[in-house]
């Protein structure tokens, strides 16, 4: 009944916007406005280092042994902690697993050399269906996938 109430309003005065109408059919549902890959490690300052290299950047916020945070893109960030000592087995990677940070680059040849730089390991250049890609690990061995997308 509420939902048609809305509906009607919306149609009736033009007054509401499509989001504000979704927040207000569903009040309870999840309206993150940024989303953050958060990584733990027991290597903090070589994780953090690997991660200021690679991306060429400093974090920000960075409070030492405590909390980095890269910004990857407008709307995402990359953010590193060592887990507390009564979590370190929860957070112990025991191999890739099925996550990987994917970033998308413009020049996947150039991208190649600075891993080479940094002596980071990667795979051979393989073509999937989005683009050319290698995967690279960083020091934890947490899977990243650098890609450069198909031309349009």
């Amino acid at each position: 009944m509420e939902a048609l109430k809305l509906t009607s309003l919306n149609s009736k005065y033009r007054l509401i916007p499509a989001v504000q109408t979704a927040f207000e059919l569903h009040p309870m549902a999840l309206h993150p406005r940024r989303a953050f890959v958060a990584l733990a490690t027991a290597n903090f300052e070589q994780t953090v280092a690997f991660y200021q290299t690679l991306l060429e950047q400093s974090p920000k916020p960075f409070m030492a042994e405590r909390y980095a945070e890269f910004q990857l893109g407008e709307s995402l960030g990359l953010a590193i902690f060592p887990p507390k000592p009564d979590q370190q087995e929860e957070f112990t990677l025991t191999s890739a697993g099925p996550l990987s940070l994917c970033l998308e680059v413009a020049d996947l040849e150039g991208a190649i050399a600075h891993l080479d730089a940094q002596t980071c390991p990667h795979s051979e250049v393989f073509t999937a269906s989005h683009g050319r890609e290698v995967y690279a690990y960083d020091p934890q061995g947490n899977r990243l996938i650098i890609y450069q997308p198909n031309a349009k």
